[in-house]
Formats: structure tokens, sequence, C-alpha cells
């Protein structure tokens, strides 16, 4: 991973959100049929999480009262990079967009509420548009 970048402003120049197709739920349960789907997990104290189709979790009888869209930001940004994240939730706060935010090996994946997810994308996009001047 040596390209990684590291450094936030390069970071947010290379930013390049992408909003993925689907529309998921944040869910706690330890179903392994439904966990063979999950987009991504994490084992809590109060059990495991997961992200999952929104289709799946309403007929596993689940709630999916917020559904959720996938931001991926595609820049390669490295585990240990400074700075990322809290420019990305600043930006998405002062338009009042919550976001829960993945980070995985080679990318950070914004999940924000489906139907402010183009609002988003703008928001997003317009952070990086910023950090190229």
């Amino acid at each position: 991973m040596a390209d990684a970048l590291r450094d936030r402003d390069e970071m947010l120049r290379h930013l390049r959100p992408e909003l993925r197709p689907g529309r998921w739920v944040f869910v706690v349960s330890e179903d392994p049929e439904l966990a063979a789907q999950a987009r991504g997990f994490f084992h809590e104290d109060e059990g495991l999480t997961l992200i999952v189709p929104e289709a799946s979790a309403r007929d596993a009888g689940l709630a999916t009262d917020l559904p959720m869209r996938q931001i991926t930001l595609a820049v390669e940004s490295a585990l240990n990079g400074v700075g990322l994240t809290a420019a990305v939730a600043e930006a998405l706060a002062r338009y009042g967009i919550p976001c829960n935010v993945v980070a995985a090996f080679h990318h950070d994946h914004i999940f924000v509420p489906a139907d402010r997810a183009q609002d988003a994308l703008a928001v997003l996009e317009t952070l990086q548009r910023k950090a190229d001047d």
C-alpha cells in the first residue's frame, strides 16, 4: 500500500466520491444467513452489527426505517492517514446530513440516509473541488 495517501489535503484532492447502488440498513442479528449477505459487520458488546440489504432485513422481520446509501471515497487513503474522516463528517454535518463511516483497507465508505444521498454526494464533490483550489 505504498501509494496510499496520508495527508489530509492530498486525500481530499483525490476524494472521488462514488454513490453505489443499493439500499442498506444497520441491524443487530446473529442470523448466519443474514450475516452472509452483509456488506460489513462489527462485533459489539451488545451483539453483531450487520450492514445488510434493506430487502433482506425486511424479509427477516427487522427494522428498515432508516435505509442508507453507500458513498465510496475512491481515494486510496492509508489506514494511518489523518483528517479525512473528520473533514467528510464536518462537511456533511454543515448540511445536516448524518453519516456512518466505515474505514476499510483501501477506501472509506460513507453511509448516509437514502433520501439525502444525492445531497451528500454533491457536498463531497464540492469538498473535493475546494481542495483542488
